[in-house]
Formats: C-alpha cells, sequence, structure tokens
C-alpha cells in the first residue's frame, strides 16, 4: 500500500502543476514554460501508468502468471521512457517553430513564480518517491522518482532563463531554453530505457548481490561445493536458483534442514527473494 500512495501523491502534485504551467505559459506566451507543461503532462501519465503498474505487480502468482506479476512494473518503467522522449521531440518542435516565426514573452513574473514552485514541489515530491522506491525495491516508483528530479533541474533551468530574458530582453533564449531542457530529457529517457530493459530480458542481479548470496552459502560446512547460481529480477522479486552439492551421508532430513537456513538467510540480506536450491551428491558428476 505504502508503493500505491507514493504514486497517487505523484499523480496529484503533477496534475496540479501541469495546469499552473499551462495558464502561465499560455497567458506569457513562452514556450519554455509550456514546454514545461508538457512535461509534466508527460510526468502525469508515467505516473498514472506507474501507479496501475504497481496494483497489477501486486498481484499474487495464478495459472496464467506462475511467477508472479512483478514484471508489470518494468513495462511500466520502459513505457514512460518512451513517453518521455516523445515529450523532448514535441518540446523541440515547439521550440523550433518558435525560433523560426519569433515572437516576445510578457508577463515574466507568472512564469517565474509557476517554475519556481515547480522546482520546490517536484524536489519534494520526488525524495518521498525515492525513499519510498529503495525501501520497496519498486522500478516503477524509481522510474517516476526520476522523471520529477529531473523536473527539478530542468523547471530551475527555465526560471535562470525567464530571469535573463527580463533583464536581456533577447526572446530568443526562451526557444534555445526549451530545446535544452529537451535534451536533458531525452537523457532522462535513455537511461530508464536500459534499466527498464535490464529486467525484463532477465539480466542477473547486481555482482554485489550475488557475492552476498555466494557467501551465505560459503559460510555452511555441510556445503561442499555449490554451482548453477542463477539470479533475476522481476519487478521488486528476486528469482534465485542454485545447485549445491552435500557429502553423500548427509540425511534427507539434515539436507531439507539446511536449505531452509540458506534461504531465511539469504531473504534476511534480500527481502522479497524467491529461492530454489536443486540438492545433490557430492560424487555426482
Amino acid at each position: 500500500m505504502e508503493k500505491q500512495g507514493a504514486a497517487l501523491l505523484s499523480v496529484f502534485s503533477n496534475t496540479a502543476l501541469v495546469l499552473f504551467k499551462l495558464i502561465a505559459g499560455s497567458i506569457m506566451g513562452s514556450v519554455s514554460v509550456i514546454s514545461e507543461a508538457i512535461h509534466s503532462g508527460i510526468d502525469l501519465l508515467a505516473s498514472l501508468v506507474a501507479y496501475f503498474s504497481i496494483r497489477q505487480a501486486r498481484k499474487p502468482a495464478d495459472n496464467d502468471h506462475p511467477f508472479g506479476h512483478g514484471k508489470f512494473e518494468n513495462v511500466s518503467g520502459a513505457f514512460e521512457a518512451i513517453l518521455i522522449f516523445l515529450a523532448a521531440a514535441m518540446i523541440i518542435y515547439e521550440a523550433i517553430k518558435k525560433i523560426v516565426k519569433g515572437g516576445e514573452v510578457e508577463k515574466i513574473e507568472a512564469g517565474l513564480l509557476v517554475m519556481l514552485i515547480s522546482a520546490v514541489v517536484n524536489l519534494f515530491i520526488s525524495s518521498k518517491l525515492f525513499k519510498v522506491a529503495k525501501k520497496t525495491d519498486s522500478v516503477a516508483l524509481e522510474a517516476d522518482a526520476m522523471h520529477l528530479f529531473t523536473d527539478v533541474f530542468t523547471s530551475f533551468g527555465v526560471f535562470l532563463g525567464l530571469v535573463a530574458i527580463k533583464l536581456t530582453h533577447v526572446y530568443i533564449i526562451d526557444p534555445i531554453i526549451a530545446i535544452v531542457v529537451a535534451l536533458m530529457i531525452i537523457k532522462a529517457s535513455v537511461d530508464l530505457t536500459k534499466k527498464a530493459l535490464c529486467d525484463l530480458v532477465d539480466k542477473s542481479l547486481p555482482q554485489s548481490e550475488i557475492e552476498i548470496i555466494e557467501n551465505i552459502i560459503r559460510k555452511y560446512s555441510q556445503v561442499t561445493s555449490f554451482h548453477k547460481l542463477r539470479t533475476r529480477k522481476s519487478g521488486d522479486r528476486r528469482e534465485i536458483d542454485v545447485h549445491i552439492r552435500m557429502e553423500n551421508s548427509t540425511t534427507l532430513i539434515d539436507a531439507h534442514n539446511l536449505c531452509d537456513q540458506i534461504e531465511n538467510d539469504i531473504k534476511s540480506a534480500l527481502p522479497n527473494s524467491h529461492i530454489t536450491i536443486h540438492i545433490e551428491p557430492e560424487d555426482e558428476k
């Protein structure tokens, strides 16, 4: 429920910011402010996708999804990255039109206020989302937090640009700022795409986590060796599969109890892990 609450908070904040930025941008005739409204609009859509993907990912395993629904969060992250890229393309298009056609920016004070409020709000909300994402290991929330954190820099960048326009009256600064914002958004889109696709294509867990698993297995003297360690991520769930060897004289009860101990240790170190251990006698080829 904590993940869903954080996602809803993002939805509400983005809705308010979209309205404020659109109103201010329209009054001012500023493409940089309107580009920020588009950016927040995409963030709003991304927040909605994150919210519904988190709800879907919480569903238990069923006949059609025997490994659970965790990867809905990864799909959400990839989809959000695509949305961010489309937003950047729209911003660049509008900025180029503004450069070609020209035009002044009016009532700059309104834009300054909206951009400053936007930066502060997004800094607060993104910090909250990052905290919950780290605690719950949520890919969807992390993607949403990254969007909003990017907004902090883009909003502040537009704020500084509007200050420069007010001081210099050089209005071409406005679309140039919008293009810089778009390039920053594209960078965020590429980073998110890489992260989301890693889990979708079943990339192994980070080396630091693999070392934790290996060290836990090695600490038990009853385990003579282990091999075929395979790991992957599905949403916030870790899938771990390993073959361990024991002395031929080990009883079934002892082997079973040892496997339980290993699983409990791994789950304590790496929460939300699903572990499968295959036992083999030491002399098996």
